[in-house]
């Protein structure tokens, strides 16, 4: 099988996910002390035992996510004994999954990806005032249409298509009074659905560009190396492992489209017919299902999923 490892965004986190792990397995729990450590925080007692207020914050989502997939990644590599190249041919991400990825593959050491997603958090955060930006998803809608939605709703104002997530869910991102025109402008042109989303900002929009500068600067200061594996972007759905080119593509990522059924499908054509996702919840299997209808794809979150998973390889 060729297989491609994925993590997932912001979204999937729930309080005591990662939990089970850590009371099974010690190079788990390494990680979430070297995650606690990197970021002076206890962050795993958020992880583990919330409230559910603290993690949703989007400071403590992102490295609380990528801390839970780390501990995946690291248990599954310590438990199978296998270099984590024997195990994948590419890793993809989707948003803040993509540090997670970078991290697994060797490409961002733990506590520099801890470290950039705490600010990168804190960026998306601070970018716009909050209620002045919004999102929402369309359902039983394609690329073309959310864009013309997108176009005719912004009346001057930021709309922009943030996530072409496959299967007919396109996430839009922008001016709070801009997504409300795009909602209904969805409903008036037969789109299935037109969600608000509960978010703290509009992420992956042209709104988001204070913060895509604040990453360039925080990313400038760090090593990445070329991953063991190449990563497949968001914003390019192409495989990449220049560590220059990596550092452009994720401070260019804050703002841009995530393109995550091009990514699978850019896989799939890439020979990849098989994809294991890594850490909480099961978001990317769902999509990817839907995307790439004849792959194999596994969720790996507990200690029972990881130890039926390494049986596998």
């Amino acid at each position: 099988m060729s297989r491609a490892f994925i993590f997932p965004g912001q979204g999937s986190q729930a309080v005591g996910m990662g939990h089970e792990l850590a009371k099974a397995f010690a190079s788990a729990r390494l990680v979430f002390e070297e995650v606690d450590d990197a970021l002076a925080q206890r962050l795993s007692r958020v992880i583990f035992e919330g409230p559910e207020s603290d993690l949703t914050l989007t400071e403590n989502a992102q490295p609380a996510l990528m801390a839970v997939s780390l501990a995946v990644v690291r248990t599954l590599m310590a438990d199978s004994r296998r270099r984590l190249e024997t195990m994948a041919r590419f890793v993809a991400g989707h948003s803040l999954g993509e540090y997670s990825a970078l991290a697994a593959a060797g490409s961002l050491s733990l506590g520099d990806a801890a470290r950039l997603l705490k600010r990168r958090g804190q960026a998306m955060q601070q970018a716009v005032p909050v209620g002045e930006g919004a999102m929402a998803a369309l359902l039983g809608v394609e690329l073309p249409l959310a864009r013309e939605i997108a176009k005719d709703a912004a009346q001057g104002e930021v709309c922009d298509v943030a996530n072409d997530n496959g299967a007919g869910q396109v996430v839009l991102s922008g001016a709070s009074a801009a997504i409300a025109r795009a909602i209904a402008l969805a409903q008036a042109r037969g789109v299935k659905r037109a969600i608000p989303l509960a978010v703290s900002a509009p992420f992956h929009s042209a709104l988001m560009q204070p913060a895509a500068d604040m990453m360039a600067d925080a990313l400038a200061a760090v090593d990445i190396a070329v991953p063991a594996v190449p990563l497949v972007a968001n914003v390019t759905a192409e495989p990449v492992n220049d560590p220059d080119a990596i550092r452009g593509l994720l401070v260019s990522q804050v703002t841009g489209l995530v393109r995550w059924r091009e990514s699978v499908e850019r896989l799939t054509a890439l020979g990849v017919d098989g994809f294991a996702e890594l850490g909480a919840g099961k978001v990317l299997s769902g999509l990817v299902r839907r995307v790439a209808r004849d792959a194999r794809v596994t969720a790996i979150g507990t200690p029972a999923e990881l130890e039926s998973f390494a049986k596998e390889l």
